[in-house]
C-alpha cells in the first residue's frame, strides 16, 4: 500500500520479550492493517513466533542480532557498547528512513540516551521529555515531563507545553487542548521563579492550545486541563503516586466485595459496571510513553506489559506518524515566535 507505515520494533526489549512483542504486533496489525513492521532481534527466537502468526509474518521484515540492552544496563554503557543491540538497530532504522517510528519496551534510560544520540533533537528544543496519557474524570489527559529532566528552567517548561499540546491533538484527538502548569497554588505569585516565568511566556504565546494558568495536584485526576506541564522529578512522583493509589483502591474494592455474602451479592449485581470501571482504568490501554523533542518518533512501552499493552504502544506510534506529529511541533514552535517573526517581516517590507 502506498500509504503504509513501517514501524521498527525492538523485539528483545521488555520483561516478556520477544513473545510479548510478536503477539502485540499481531494484535496491532489486525487493528491497523496499513502497518508494516521491521522487527529487530534474535531470528532463532523470532522465526518460530512469527510462524504462528502468518498474517503478521506477511507484513514483517526481520533483522537479526543477538545483542540486547539489559534492563539494568547503564545508559552510558548501552550507548558505548550496544551498537549492535536490538534497541540501537531499531532506532537506526528510523534515522536511516527505513521506519517512520520505533517502539521499545526496553531500558528507559538507555532508550533515551541512544535515541538522543542517533536521532538528535528537533530545532528549538533543548531537552527531550517523556509524556503519556491517562484517564481522568472528564476523559483523558497527558502529562510531561515524567522523569527525563529532574530540573527544568522556564524555557524547558514552555517547550514541554508546546510539545504536550501537539501530543494531545495527535494522540488524543483534542482540537484545542487546554494547558496548565502544575504548581503549589493557582495564584500568580505562587511557585518558584522558573514556573512563574514560564507562565508569563505562555500567556503571551499564540498557540492552538489554550493556556489556563497554574493548576494543583488534585486537578490532574479531575481532568481540569488536557496537558499537565511540570518538571520530571514532580511528574514522575505524581505518576507513581497515581499508579499506587489505583492499586490501593482496587485492593480495597476487592476486599469490600469479598467481606460478606451481602457484599458478594452486591458484586454480582454490579458486575457489569465494575468491569467497565476496570477497563477504564486498565493501564494497558494507556501504555505507550512518547519521548518528545527528538527528531524522530520514539515510543516507550512499559517493560512489564503484556501483548495487549504493547499493541497499544504501537497504536500510539502509528497515530503520531499518521498525524504528522513532528511537522506539527515545528509549526507550533514557529507560532511561539510568531510575534517576533511578524515584526521582522514587517520591517523588511
Amino acid at each position: 500500500m502506498s500509504d503504509s507505515i513501517v514501524i521498527s520494533l525492538d523485539a528483545m526489549g521488555g520483561d516478556n520479550a520477544p513473545e510479548m512483542v510478536v503477539r502485540g504486533a499481531a494484535i496491532a496489525q489486525v487493528r491497523l492493517p496499513h502497518i508494516r513492521f521491521l522487527m529487530v532481534g534474535d531470528e532463532a527466537q523470532l522465526a518460530p513466533l512469527l510462524a504462528e502468526q502468518p498474517n503478521l509474518a506477511a507484513v514483517t521484515t526481520m533483522r537479526h542480532t543477538e545483542d540486547v540492552v539489559s534492563s539494568s544496563e547503564k545508559p552510558s554503557v548501552a550507548l558505548r557498547s550496544g551498537r549492535n543491540s536490538s534497541m540501537r538497530l531499531a532506532i537506526n532504522a528510523v534515522a536511516d528512513g527505513e521506519a517512520a517510528s520505533v517502539v521499545s519496551a526496553g531500558n528507559t534510560g538507555a532508550l533515551m540516551a541512544i535515541a538522543k544520540f542517533v536521532l538528535k533533537m528537533l530545532p528549538g528544543i533543548d531537552r527531550p521529555a517523556i509524556t503519556s496519557f491517562y484517564p481522568t474524570r472528564s476523559g483523558e489527559s497527558c502529562m510531561l515531563d515524567l522523569g527525563a529532566n529532574l530540573q527544568c528552567d522556564a524555557n524547558n517548561l514552555v517547550q514541554f507545553a508546546v510539545m504536550g499540546e501537539v501530543f494531545a491533538r495527535t494522540a488524543l484527538g483534542i482540537e484545542t487542548p487546554t494547558i496548565g502548569l502544575l504548581n503549589v497554588g493557582v495564584e500568580d505569585q505562587k511557585g518558584h521563579e522558573e514556573i512563574r516565568e514560564a507562565a508569563a511566556i505562555l500567556r503571551g504565546a499564540d498557540l492552538p492550545g489554550e493556556f489556563v494558568g497554574f493548576i494543583e495536584g488534585d486537578d490532574i485526576a479531575a481532568g481540569s486541563v488536557d496537558v499537565v506541564v511540570t518538571d520530571g522529578f514532580t511528574g514522575n512522583v505524581a505518576l507513581k503516586t497515581a499508579e499506587g493509589m489505583i492499586k490501593l483502591y482496587a485492593g480495597f474494592l476487592k476486599d469490600a466485595f469479598g467481606s460478606s455474602l451481602v457484599a458478594k451479592t452486591g458484586y454480582l449485581l454490579a458486575k457489569r459496571e465494575i468491569e467497565n470501571l476496570r477497563k477504564r482504568t486498565d493501564p494497558r490501554r494507556y501504555n505507550g510513553a512518547m519521548l518528545l523533542g527528538l527528531n524522530g518518533i520514539v515510543v516507550k512501552s512499559h517493560g512489564g506489559t503484556d501483548d495487549f499493552g504493547f499493541a497499544s504502544a504501537i497504536e500510539v506510534a502509528a497515530d503520531l506518524v499518521s498525524n504528522e506529529f513532528l511537522d506539527m511541533i515545528a509549526t507550533d514552535f514557529d507560532l511561539l515566535d510568531g510575534n517576533e517573526a511578524s515584526a521582522n517581516k514587517a520591517a523588511v517590507s
